[in-house]
């Protein structure tokens, strides 16, 4: 028996269960297109999970979201006789299947939270990467100025849209 968190492949089959276990139960679709909503996050999470180190918060809350969050929520419901869960209130006036909707909006929140912290990593790359080009290189409003040697080239700013597309002439400085 393998022992530590599940792997990718796991949890990949765990939201393909839960998925198909609502579709079987029958779900209401405001239950249903709100699960899916979760599970296509966090499908579109996982690979990149990697992202946040081992053992982080968000990456516990993604592994628990797929074995323990979504499974116990969508089961409570739908060991529930539907006629009784979709019409009696049983808490703050609201049924068991709106509890459950303001449920599965709260996880999709949260991913869609996880799903942003696991891409800042590479879109903060972008712009340290900018910086160091634009430092290296001048502002690319100005066209850049690249120094091959003690007379830098001027590099052409690119076309405004709708411009011609033909190179235009570099000319030293002066």
């Amino acid at each position: 028996m393998r022992s530590g968190p599940p792997t990718t492949e796991q949890l990949l089959g765990a939201l393909d269960a839960i998925e198909q276990q609502a579709r079987d139960g029958k779900v209401p679709g405001v239950v249903l297109s709100r699960l899916l909503r979760v599970t296509r996050i966090v499908r579109q999470t996982l690979p990149r999970l990697d992202n946040l180190g081992l053992g982080s918060s968000q990456g516990f809350s993604v592994m628990a979201t797929v074995t323990d969050y979504l499974p116990v929520a969508i089961g409570n419901y739908l060991r529930l006789p539907r006629d009784w869960a979709d019409t009696r209130p049983i808490a703050a006036g609201k049924s068991s299947v709106m509890l459950l909707v303001d449920q599965l909006d709260l996880l999709g929140t949260t991913m869609d939270k996880v799903y942003d912290a696991v891409n800042r990593a590479d879109a903060e790359a972008i712009i340290v990467h900018g910086a160091f080009l634009e430092e290296k290189f001048g502002p690319a409003s100005a066209g850049g100025v690249l120094g091959l040697g003690p007379d830098p080239v001027r590099v052409a700013p690119p076309p405004a849209n709708g411009a011609s597309t033909s190179p235009a002439p570099l000319t030293p400085p002066e």
